[in-house]
């Protein structure tokens, strides 16, 4: 058993591509964690999709045996989290594992908007922070500058920061010994009742479903009997291990320590993220406190493009859903689309990620509708209905108000692009609520709609600035809009699947966008095809699809009007009304994916 004192557990946090991922590769080769041979870039991003896009998706843990510099050995337990807003949540339940976190900035960039974010969230959380300065081997590194930003932007004494190279291994040594002096080592009773939480959990197709652990206090160790306190259900403990970076099985696990056990459970809906579990002999009385669950903020709908795939697109998701509890979704069908599920993201990059895995994974070929957020309804019989998809509106006469979700968000930015910035963010109904610098770096915060940053305002803000820009983003509330429900009609059938959710200034010009794009992509039918787009009862836009016309007269020799001429016309006309009436008009998949494309580069 270890002494609790000589354990310290730190989790990696940054802004995106700052080094987090490489310097914890450093750090395992430089403690032996593995050999030469076994090392490889990213070692801890196990998904193909993360080492293809170069990012970190699932926060992963390693236990390394360090000998520091005074001869004592230490245990680090490192969680290494991902950088991006939608995996934000990763990061939160990372930190509340551990004592203290390594803070990398990159001495090239500077400071960031997720390297705020993700700041705030440690020190909400009192952690102790050790600031690093990485990529010093790069011609336009520039630690002074950098440390004043961490100063003045985040409020961190730089004084102890540590210079370092991930790409080249200089300064690592410096960083464990800062990580042994000012970080603390765990408290926590080793003799006392097994308390116990749980930070992750995801399903082995070997083993079921694994757990990670941080044990507070007492221990845990093989054939104990243990207790979920949120659902009150008891296991025995099939395998206690702990990850170095390959997962090894050991006996027991003491408290301060992180590790993984098995119980042969087999639904990740048992295991509660931030659940407390104790000795089932000795039940406590109160649970840890925990943290929120993940709530999905972006809906959209996915469909097989053949609908035979349906139930394997069903399996997909449902495969998906064991590994990333985060992620919800539920059967809707629609009557342009077929079958499909109405799924919960909890951003665009979660959206994308989940398809991509889908496409990769299960070999589906899907077709998503337009992303939307999660209306709050407030109807006039005082009930209120969360509203994930835009077709399943009530009666606007039944409805008092709809609310929609706004966000605070914080972008940092060089201060030639303010302008155009705040253009944007004014143009999509934003409020500005504070404005300050950094050197020549501008920190600006807004609140906005989450509907109109949820779609492009990521793409729009890095084009516009070549990049340089960041952006973080954080739910406060639900306030109430001028919301209406945009409808489109195809020869005056409603496409529930292209209905949205919009501000009523923007109705009438999105209409007219959508209807001019499905005239062109819709082909020509032998009858005329009306598109209109509607709010309510209220026709606001339409175009017409001509019909191909037939020469009914060209058997007819000699000019002038004739009755037998005209005999002919009155037919063709009966004829094209009736098959009008009876007509379908097939709405191909391109059109779907072409009124998606309207809102990107609107």
């Amino acid at each position: 058993m270890a002494n609790i004192d000589n354990i310290r557990n730190f989790a990696i946090i940054a802004h995106i591509d700052h080094g987090k991922s490489t310097i914890a590769d450093r750090i395992i080769h430089s403690c032996g964690g593995l050999t030469e041979r076994e090392m490889k870039a990213q070692v801890l991003d196990s998904m193909d999709i993360e080492r293809e896009r170069g990012i970190t998706i699932k926060a992963q843990t390693v236990k390394l045996n360090y000998k520091a510099r005074d001869g004592k050995n230490y245990i680090l337990n490192i969680i290494d989290t991902p950088g991006h807003v939608d995996f934000s949540y990763e990061v939160s339940r990372s930190l509340y594992a551990c004592e203290g976190s390594i803070l990398i900035v990159d001495s090239t960039q500077g400071v960031e908007a997720q390297t705020l974010a993700n700041v705030y969230q440690a020190l909400d959380i009192n952690h102790e922070i050790v600031p690093v300065l990485n990529k010093v081997d790069l011609p336009a590194s520039d630690l002074e500058k950098t440390k004043t930003q961490i100063e003045e932007v985040i409020g961190i004494d730089t004084e102890g920061a540590v210079p370092c190279s991930g790409k080249t291994g200089e300064g690592i040594n410096d960083i464990l010994e800062q990580i042994i002096t000012v970080l603390p080592g765990p408290k926590g009773e080793g003799s006392g009742d097994l308390k116990c939480l749980l930070v992750d959990s995801w399903y082995d197709t070997y083993l079921g479903v694994v757990i990670l652990v941080r044990v507070i206090d007492g221990k845990i160790s093989k054939n104990m009997k243990i207790k979920m306190m949120s659902t009150n259900q008891e296991y025995i403990v099939e395998k206690v291990g702990v990850f170095t970076p390959k997962a090894t099985d050991i006996n027991q696990l003491y408290a301060g320590e992180i590790g993984f056990i098995t119980t042969g459970i087999k639904v990740l809906s048992e295991t509660k993220v931030g659940d407390t579990i104790c000795d089932a002999a000795k039940p406590l009385k109160e649970a840890l406190p925990g943290f929120k669950p993940s709530k999905p903020v972006v809906f959209c709908g996915l469909f097989p493009v053949d609908s035979s795939e349906y139930q394997k697109l069903k399996d997909g998701l449902a495969k998906l859903q064991l590994n990333d509890a985060s992620f919800s979704f539920e059967p809707e069908s629609s009557s342009a689309l077929g079958l499909g599920f109405r799924c919960g993201f909890l951003g665009l990059l979660h959206l994308e990620i989940v398809t991509e895995r889908l496409e990769r994974e299960f070999d589906v070929n899907l077709l998503t509708t337009t992303p939307g957020v999660v209306y709050k309804v407030y109807m006039n019989n005082e009930s209120v209905i969360d509203l994930h998809n835009p077709s399943s509106l009530p009666d606007p006469t039944l409805i008092k108000t709809i609310e929609e979700p706004w966000i605070k968000a914080t972008i940092i930015t060089p201060d030639q692009y303010l302008g155009s910035i705040i253009k944007m963010c004014q143009d999509k109904r934003g409020v500005q609520t504070n404005l300050s610098y950094s050197g020549n770096r501008a920190v600006v915060n807004y609140e906005l709609p989450l509907n109109e940053v949820v779609f492009d305002f990521n793409d729009r803000l890095k084009s516009m600035t070549s990049g340089y820009a960041s952006f973080d983003y954080e739910i406060i509330e639900h306030r109430e809009g001028d919301l209406v429900k945009l409808g489109i009609l195809v020869n005056a059938e409603p496409v529930d699947a292209l209905a949205m959710m919009i501000h009523k200034d923007f109705a009438q010009r999105t209409g007219r966008e959508v209807c001019e794009k499905l005239k062109d992509l819709i082909p020509r039918h032998n009858f005329m095809i009306p598109v209109q787009a509607a709010i309510g009862g209220k026709i606001i836009a339409r175009e017409t699809i001509k019909g191909f016309k037939k020469d009914v007269l060209t058997k007819i020799h000699g000019g002038g009007a004739t009755d037998r001429k005209r005999k002919l016309l009155e037919k063709q006309k009966k004829g094209k009304a009736r098959s009008k009436q009876f007509g379908r008009v097939e709405i191909p998949q391109e059109a779907f994916i072409g009124v998606l494309k309207i809102n990107k580069e609107k």
